[in-house]
């Protein structure tokens, strides 16, 4: 029997990065897991990946930008496991730290549409879906934050304030919700995943697991982004307190609370102390 036991989940951006997972970790869990995300074929992979639990996962293929597409994966996840207890909001994309003096205001203007069309509005579509079938569980929102909710040079201008935006949605859906809905949400640091960036800027080829790769290659000691221990940057280290705040016996008392697993950026700070010195 694990934390999250006879609970059914569903989870934006499921196919890859922390979305997958925090599936297969929901899954060794004991819950049953729905997964939204544009590739079938990523979809699908979790399900592979998930061996013997496969048959608890539910993949729907959509867009979290199409309210269509959203009331769509909470009526096919109510209709596959009977109910949903869990939202995970996780889908994004970030900016690869486009900063105001790289970018013109045509291009900030179209990456601007897409990043919060996916980043921000991509959440609030996504509770706006499932929030009728949460109330009738008291179930539970987590949410995917960053560290670019609260600290500065976790990405360029567009993806910090689309991550402080988020920070503001959590704590109006744990106000608006309550006391039916507990909602809160994990901060986390950088990873190695397939996290891409907006089309409008031409980076949507191009992954974090990539620059890992590239940093790694090059011979260059590079500071370390988990720096309180010895660990890896694999997603799966990061889905601890997704289930911490997804269990009602373990944190049902919590909601509109963060949990930073960010490496403890609030008490060291970035390497960059002063972002515009060469201008």
């Amino acid at each position: 029997m694990g934390w999250l036991a006879g609970e059914v989940a569903l989870i934006t951006g499921g196919g890859s990065g922390i979305g997958r997972a925090v599936a297969l970790r929901y899954l060794a869990e004991g819950a049953d897991v729905a997964i939204v995300g544009r590739s079938a074929e990523q979809l699908q992979d979790v399900v592979r990946a998930a061996g013997e639990l496969g048959g608890r996962v539910l993949t729907v293929p959509g867009d979290v930008r199409s309210p269509d597409d959203m009331h769509r994966a909470v009526e096919a996840t109510v209709g596959r496991f009977g109910k949903l207890d869990i939202l995970v909001p996780n889908a994004g994309i970030w900016d690869y730290h486009r900063s105001l003096t790289r970018l013109t205001g045509k291009e900030f203007s179209e990456a601007f549409d897409e990043i919060f069309a996916i980043n921000v509005k991509g959440y609030l579509l996504a509770v706006e879906a499932a929030w009728r079938e949460l109330v009738a569980t008291r179930g539970s929102i987590v949410m995917t934050l960053s560290n670019a909710s609260f600290h500065t040079d976790g990405g360029g201008v567009l993806y910090t304030a689309s991550k402080h935006a988020c920070l503001g949605l959590l704590r109006q859906f744990a106000y608006e919700l309550a006391p039916s809905v507990r909602v809160n949400g994990v901060a986390v640091g950088g990873m190695r995943t397939q996290l891409r960036g907006p089309q409008s800027l031409g980076l949507q080829d191009r992954t974090l697991a990539a620059s890992f790769a590239r940093n790694e290659a090059s011979g260059v000691e590079q500071p370390p982004l988990i720096p309180l221990y010895d660990s890896s940057v694999e997603p799966a280290d990061f889905t601890g307190p997704y289930v911490l705040l997804a269990s009602r016996t373990d944190s049902g008392t919590v909601t509109g609370a963060v949990i930073p697993a960010d490496g403890g950026i609030a008490v060291r700070g970035f390497r960059s102390p002063a972002g515009g010195a060469g201008l």
